[in-house]
């Protein structure tokens, strides 16, 4: 079955979800490097790699399920402990994303190319073959666990798994009782695996064999403790947990002693071999997730799902090293084909933001029908629309409503706000790859991930971020060796960091490399012929260093498969630029380089200063405007062939509008100077006349007139008249490169 459109945006929505938390674990196992791997992670990859061939399944998308399958056979041979978490399967497990996401990429096209079946099939042959189960014990450890066989023969192959190799480490192991009443024992139990989860590992859940009285059920949680006796009574104090050791005897002289392993079978092995259903399920990872649903919430919840958003930690520091890993299967596509774009526009709203906005609507009925009202009156009779009562009346009603517009607009533009943690996730994944592709070793350290932007803008920055992740790898970190002799640590670090400004969030990527070499960059521009020899020696360090955003420009002598090849941060620029954003490049020789990008909160819906020059009307997004001045022309005056003004101290860049748009310019007594800023860039644009302010919606120009430099967009603003919206970020950089045309 091929699903419809409605259908088919559906399971791509739904997909993506679920991709997106299997990247979220690979990455949190990446983070454990060198560590025992948590298993509770392990298993949610697991259940998400069943849950996406289900889907897929039930949507006819045959590669996608087959793939899912092959992954989940993977994925319980590693949470059974029948193959080791390494370099390899780490690799394996994350390639195997990325086709998943390119399957899904024609999926949501409708398309089905040849080439990526192959990658499919080549990377289910990858998972098949990977890894050799560890060598076996002579020793089964659960030999030594003193519990009755009868609660044995319910557990299933995975906590059998987990107990054995509690045993084998020699955690100590608990029997947590605890009654509840019917009316509540799910909360009841979700609270105490809350309160368990931190202090060990919930092996298994299962109901007591004591009852829990009339109206109660009680249940027997076979627990792990990462702490000791005290801790774990503390933990649980004020609870109706009740606690039993369970013994476990010494290992016999000369047994196995800790090597990880899979025991030998025993004569009721055939009580526990999992059962398989007709789509290749595993039966017991199904019972597994089905015992602990009562107190874990799903990793992956369905499209009436209530969003539930957990708040990033600080920091996020993933170790990444070009480590031995398999063999890339031919015909994969290169990394820098990839989009780190997401293949929905779905944005999951908290059911209480939903409310909030019907009750606002239902309010604006009423406003509605009160002015409704006053129309009527005023139609039958003329001379009431002229009496103090009714203008009164009518006033009140438009303030009503325009409060109520207000905060209508306010929760519409919060329900389109996405963390971008999301990019963040994806780009530390990619980092990843990169590093091995270049034989380097990052640590990756991202920041800020709560911080909240539009859905539109997130989407639109996710390819920009990719290209200056790229880059720093490239160019900016050196190999090891390098490092070293540099008197450095030998693994260099790339940073991405997100944070709130007032209106604008700025977004920035370092690196700790060999920074941006300006000598080098100067010969280049004059080669390429982008500059002349006059206008490098009147260009400030900065404005060298902005060349690298320049149309062709590159520093490489040689393409490599990751970057060199002239092209990308001319990308970032416009792509910045079409968001009204900027971007800031900070180089010291041997320290590093930085990209700092500024972009607004939103493009839906903005405050702007409506101004006037020449006789038309022009809007600014007030999120830009600092201040307005009023100045003199004596005030403005010319250094180094450029107009600025004195604005405390400092020296303003002075830009006339008029000029700039090639209007015939008016002799005026004074000039309104409307101050504007992005990041540390200002600039004071001469306007004639100041209209005041209004909340507009920016609509893009089509065909030619979308490349009108200065201008993002038109405007309604409400009296049928249509206004071309100022672009501040490419007025701040192109007034500045037109005064220095101009000289």
């Amino acid at each position: 079955m091929t699903p419809g459109g409605k259908a088919l945006a559906e399971f791509v929505a739904e997909a993506t979800e679920i991709l997106d938390a299997l990247g979220r674990d690979l990455l949190a196992l990446d983070e454990a490097r060198g560590q025992e791997a948590d298993p509770e992670h392990i298993n949610g990859i697991f259940r998400a790699a069943h849950s996406l061939k289900g889907l897929s399944g039930l949507f006819g998308q045959e590669r996608i399920s087959h793939l899912a399958h092959a992954a989940e056979d993977l994925l319980d041979r590693l949470r059974l402990g029948r193959l080791t978490l390494d370099d390899g399967v780490l690799d394996t497990l994350v390639d195997a994303l990325d086709t998943f996401q390119a399957l899904l990429g024609e999926a949501s096209r409708s398309e089905e190319g040849p080439e990526l079946s192959q990658r499919t099939r080549d990377m289910e042959d990858r998972m098949a073959r990977l890894g050799s189960p560890p060598p076996a014990v002579e020793e089964d450890p659960l030999e030594r666990l003193e519990l009755d066989a009868t609660v044995r023969a319910v557990f299933t192959e995975y906590e059998e798994h987990r107990l054995r190799e509690n045993v084998r480490r020699g955690v100590a192991l608990w029997r947590v009782r605890a009654a509840f009443d019917l009316t509540d024992f799910d909360q009841g139990l979700a609270d105490l695996n809350a309160r368990l989860k931190p202090l060990g590992e919930v092996i298994s859940t299962l109901p007591s064999s004591r009852p829990g009285g009339a109206n109660g059920i009680a249940f027997d949680l076979i627990f792990g403790a990462k702490v000791d006796a005290r801790a774990l009574e503390d933990g649980l104090r004020g609870s109706p947990a009740e606690l039993a050791p369970l013994s476990v005897r010494p290992p016999e002289a000369g047994s196995a002693g800790p090597a990880s392993g899979v025991p030998r079978p025993r004569e009721d092995a055939e009580v526990l071999l999992p059962d398989v259903d007709d789509d290749g399920a595993d039966e017991d990872a199904e019972a597994e997730v089905e015992t602990t649903s009562l107190a874990t919430v799903p990793a992956h919840p369905g499209p009436g799902a209530q969003r539930m958003r957990a708040v990033a930690p600080p920091a996020t520091v993933v170790g990444l090293q070009a480590a031995a890993s398999a063999p890339i299967p031919a015909g994969r596509p290169k990394a820098e084909e990839t989009s780190m774009r997401s293949l929905t526009q779905t944005v999951r709203v908290d059911i209480g933001r939903l409310d909030g906005l019907i009750n606002m609507v239902g309010e604006l009925l009423l406003i509605k029908a009160n002015l409704q009202r006053l129309a009527e009156t005023s139609r039958q009779d003329g001379t009431v629309a002229l009496s103090k009562l009714f203008g009164q009346e009518l006033s009140r009603e438009t303030r009503q409503l325009e409060r109520k517009l207000e905060a209508l607009q306010e929760g519409l533009l919060e329900a389109r706000m996405v963390p971008v943690g999301q990019v963040f996730d994806k780009l530390a994944r990619l980092v990843r790859k990169i590093a091995r592709e270049a034989g380097k070793e990052i640590d990756f350290v991202s920041s800020g991930g709560e911080v909240e932007l539009d859905k539109l803008i997130v989407e639109e920055l996710s390819d920009p971020l990719m290209h200056l992740i790229r880059n720093a790898i490239d160019h900016g970190a050196e190999g090891p060796e390098s490092r070293l002799s540099a008197g450095k640590p030998r693994r260099a670090t790339v940073r991405l960091r997100a944070e709130q400004k007032g209106n604008h969030v700025v977004i920035s990527v370092s690196d700790d490399g060999s920074g941006i070499d300006e000598v080098r960059v100067r010969e280049v521009a004059l080669s390429r012929g982008l500059v002349t020899s006059s206008q490098v020696s009147e260009m400030t360090r900065r404005e060298l260093l902005n060349l690298i955003f320049l149309p062709g420009f590159s520093t490489r002598s040689s393409v490599s498969s990751l970057s060199g090849r002239g092209v990308g941060l001319d990308v970032v620029k416009n792509n910045l630029g079409n968001l009204s954003g900027i971007i800031d490049v900070w180089s010291e020789r041997g320290k590093g380089t930085a990209f700092h990008l500024t972009l607004p909160v939103t493009l839906a819906i903005v405050r702007a200063l409506v101004v006037g020059v020449s006789g038309r009307t022009y809007a600014v997004p007030l999120n830009s405007v600092l201040e307005i001045l009023s100045v003199q022309p004596r005030d403005i005056r010319t250094v180094e062939r450029r107009e600025v003004l004195d604005l405390r101290g400092q020296t303003l860049p002075f830009l006339r509008l008029g000029r700039l748009f090639h209007l015939p310019e008016r002799e005026v007594n004074r000039h309104f100077v409307v101050v504007v800023g992005l990041a540390q860039q200002r600039l004071g644009i001469a306007v004639d006349e100041l209209f005041g302010q209004q909340d507009i919606v920016t609509k893009p120009l089509g065909g030619r007139l979308s490349r009108v430099k200065g201008i993002s967009g038109a405007t309604d603003l409400g009296n049928r008249r249509t206004v071309l919206v100022l672009d501040v970020a490419e007025l701040l950089e192109e007034g500045i490169a037109h005064e220095r045309r101009r000289a």
